[in-house]
């Protein structure tokens, strides 16, 4: 089994473990025809306009 001769120092250890603490959250906007909150850069879910224009169809349920 591979086995580290030296050890890590902290600084080398913490630089690895850097990435650990990122936390990823959506990007999210309100939707300027409905002010619903949305993704960016995605058809608002609640209306279905994306940019301006009407993309899909949305079921009033």
């Amino acid at each position: 089994m591979a086995v580290p001769k030296k050890r890590l120092s902290r600084s080398r250890r913490d630089m690895r473990r850097a990435h650990d603490h990122i936390i990823l959250t959506a990007a999210v906007e309100t939707c300027p025809a409905c002010m619903a909150l949305k993704q960016r850069h995605h058809v608002c879910p609640s209306c279905g306009d994306y940019r301006g224009t009407k993309v899909i169809q949305v079921d009033a349920s």
